[in-house]
């Protein structure tokens, strides 16, 4: 019987570009899991509340750009083979947010944010580095950013417009699989970040969260 075939540094490259179209193109990524909006019925919103949703929806969306792009960064670079492999599982539960926020945006008439190729580029090299720092750092920098992730996503959970359950239901399962996310990192031995770490990361949080809400 013939040895599974190694990876190579081509095939790597060849992979990386797939997650990269699959996570920028609109529409490409398709989700492993069903979307929890479909188990509700569309509201009827006025235009304000349906902009407003759809602002909300877009930093989700461009969220999870970020997310891909941080794991794929982190997978690349660290060292434990065990956590490359958690870091692929990460991203793989992470495309079913990415798909589904860019399906509520296609139900609201909106759109995903223009800025999404700069702020990959930039997670993916802050991942990339994190993962070079040591695989303990790296799993503190999922746990610090998913926490971050959380809190955002009450605040939107409490700031959508209240007959508006579909975008409810996604943001509530992307709450929980964050949350285990960040429980999965401090177990496998990620260092908890010191508070004014957190408090830079939350500050350029709100720079992309502004940005993104419009553009």
């Amino acid at each position: 019987m013939s040895l599974p075939r190694q990876e190579t540094k081509v095939d790597k490259v060849i992979s990386q570009f797939d997650v990269l179209l699959r996570t920028l193109v609109p529409k490409a990524a398709q989700p492993y899991r069903p979307n929890p909006a479909l188990a509700h019925e569309q509201a009827d919103m006025d235009e304000a509340e349906r902009r407003h949703a759809a602002g909300l929806m877009r930093i989700n969306h461009t969220g999870e750009v970020c997310a891909q792009a941080l794991y794929q960064g982190q997978a690349m670079t660290a060292k434990l083979e065990e956590v490359r492999e958690q870091m692929t599982q990460a991203a793989q539960e992470e495309i079913d947010h990415l798909a589904w926020c860019d399906q509520r945006l296609q139900e609201l008439d909106s759109r995903t944010s223009l800025l999404n190729p700069l702020f990959y580029g930039l997670s993916f090299g802050v991942g990339a580095a994190a993962g070079l720092a040591g695989d303990k750092y790296s799993l503190g920098f999922v746990a610090a950013t998913e926490e971050q992730v959380c809190k955002h996503l009450e605040e939107h959970f409490e700031s959508l417009p209240i007959q508006d359950d579909r975008s409810r239901a996604i943001l509530r399962q992307m709450h929980e699989d964050e949350a285990q996310h960040a429980d999965w990192a401090l177990g496998a031995g990620g260092v908890a970040f010191p508070m004014p770490v957190k408090k830079v990361m939350a500050l350029l949080s709100k720079v992309m969260t502004k940005s993104v809400y419009r553009i």
